[in-house]
């Protein structure tokens, strides 16, 4: 499975196959251009600008943009679960998709713009977990200490993070380096901007959590 950062909260998450999913599109509005890329299909967390740019993918995909459970192309198990976009139980920004896929024998789970406080109905909805796609920006979202907690109740193999202040983000939001020192710096691989990652089952010891930070290339 190999998995670009594309920015934002935007993904693409590329199968064996080739079978391929972004994540959570944006527009230019962000102060990021984002990149122009094909998948079969593309889920969308909510209804935002900064989330919903389904123009943006090419190659028709389908959008997945409600709770569903889906299989693509006989391949990628697509599942979701509704949470909240804000700690009050929707009441401020509404409702808000995770997202989970199944891929390689991998679990990924990109949470969207979570804002609600952690707790155990969600966590045990959300596991199995390997790769963790995580808002850690606040504002509008979760916040570093409160990331750090899902982090720490998940227990993934690999953790992204993603909906933060990057150069040129118009959005009023923190920046990773927050959500990093939540952590202390251990563990901490940052790419190189652009880079794609792969991960197998092969990679992963089960014994620690690797954060990677994956630079967006704007």
């Amino acid at each position: 499975m190999k998995i670009k950062y594309l920015g934002h909260s935007s993904f693409l998450i590329t199968e064996s196959t080739g079978t391929s999913v972004v994540t959570d599109p944006y527009d230019d509005s962000v102060g990021y251009h984002m990149p122009e890329v094909c998948a079969d299909a593309v889920t969308v967390s909510h209804h935002h600008y900064d989330h919903d740019a389904v123009k943006k993918v090419k190659g028709n995909p389908v959008v997945l943009d409600k709770e569903t459970g889906y299989v693509l192309k006989d391949s990628v198990e697509i599942s979701s679960i509704m949470s909240f976009h804000d700690d009050c139980r929707g009441k401020k920004r509404g409702e808000n998709i995770i997202f989970r896929f199944r891929m390689d024998g991998l679990d990924v789970c990109h949470l969207g713009d979570l804002g609600e406080d952690c707790s155990s109905d969600l966590i045990e909805m959300i596991l199995p977990v390997n790769v963790l796609l995580i808002p850690v920006g606040g504002t509008y979202t979760i916040d570093a200490k409160m990331a750090k907690e899902y982090v720490d109740r998940i227990m993934p193999d690999i953790v992204i993070p993603m909906h933060y202040r990057a150069k040129g983000c118009k959005l009023d939001i923190d920046k990773v380096d927050d959500f990093l020192d939540e952590f202390d710096g251990e563990n901490v691989v940052i790419t190189e901007a652009g880079d794609e990652i792969e991960i197998s089952r092969d990679d992963l010891d089960g014994e620690q959590t690797t954060i990677i930070v994956m630079e967006n290339g704007q």
